[in-house]
């Protein structure tokens, strides 16, 4: 059975479900976050009058989701579907549309001053979307996110919309202390140890925000794997300047960083988190110990360099 017809027989379902359920749930406003970091945010500003579903969970890899027939059954018993856009899920728009989701539609990213660069070659020589989708490794970017599912949430529930605005601003004022505690942290290192390897370029915002260099094998997609010349290239560069700082990310190539760790002559530091946050039990089960888990790691591992 193809996709589209999975997602028509799910849809059904879902009706029923919604049907059944909503009279049990009437006090909670029912939403759906496309990956774990969005899901965190919902339900800080949400609280306890959200019910959230997370379509790709933690240590799950967005990148390379697939939606499946329950996805659309979990869509469709929602009220908000909340995305990150900037190219990061295009399967979400593409599921919405096969379920046939009336609801409303936040793009979390709306208003961020978007990074660009070069396009990339993925499977089947196409060029991917220029922007960099991870926007939120800038808290100062996640203030623009957090407003932006406050205001969504108080169209969809305007009842509620007070206790949205404020849940919103009291996390902003997290965010802006997280942000200065970072730059601290950073400003102690001489700028010429601030070089660090990862898994793929999910770092963009968060190098130019702490001024570090972040050398990665893979591109800002995790679907297509790099080059042996690539890699090679960046062995020698890792050699050259000495680099120490490697990590691997929760839902990166594990045996890539090895290699280049091994080729290179560095040890593999802590894993950091890029694209997913961690289960509950692990140091970045939310946004805001998920940034301070990697400031950590990656200062530590930069005074090495």
């Amino acid at each position: 059975m193809n996709l589209t017809r999975r997602l028509l027989c799910a849809s059904s379902l879902a009706m029923a479900f919604f049907t059944h359920t909503g009279a049990t749930a009437a006090n909670q406003i029912p939403v759906t976050a496309s990956f774990s970091i969005l899901g965190d945010l919902v339900r800080v500003v949400g609280g306890t009058r959200v019910a959230v579903t997370t379509l790709v969970g933690p240590d799950k890899d967005a990148h390379t989701f697939e939606p499946k027939a329950a996805d659309a059954k979990a869509l469709l018993a929602t009220r908000l579907l909340v995305t990150n856009g900037l190219g990061f899920e295009p399967w979400a728009q593409k599921l919405a549309r096969s379920a046939g989701y009336k609801g409303e539609t936040v793009v979390t990213s709306k208003g961020v001053p978007a990074r660009h660069m070069a396009p990339e070659k993925g499977h089947g020589g196409h060029a991917h979307e220029e922007a960099d989708p991870h926007a939120w490794q800038n808290p100062h970017n996640v203030v623009i996110y957090v407003r932006n599912i406050a205001a969504s949430l108080s169209k969809v529930d305007p009842s509620g919309a007070s206790t949205y605005q404020a849940n919103a601003e009291a996390y902003v004022k997290e965010l802006l202390a997280l942000d200065a505690w970072a730059q601290a942290q950073f400003s102690a290192i001489p700028a010429a140890q601030r070089k660090v390897v990862t898994s793929h370029d999910a770092f963009g915002y968060f190098a130019a925000r702490y001024q570090i260099t972040f050398l990665a094998p893979q591109g800002v997609s995790t679907d297509a794997e790099p080059s042996a010349k690539a890699v090679a290239q960046l062995i020698r560069q890792l050699k050259r300047e000495k680099i120490r700082a490697v990590f691997v990310e929760n839902m990166g190539n594990p045996k890539l960083i090895a290699q280049l760790s091994q080729d290179a002559g560095a040890s593999v530091g802590a894993s950091l988190y890029s694209d997913a946050l961690s289960g509950a039990d692990q140091p970045g089960a939310t946004y805001l110990h998920m940034v301070r888990h990697n400031v950590t790691h990656l200062a530590a591992g930069m005074k090495l360099n």
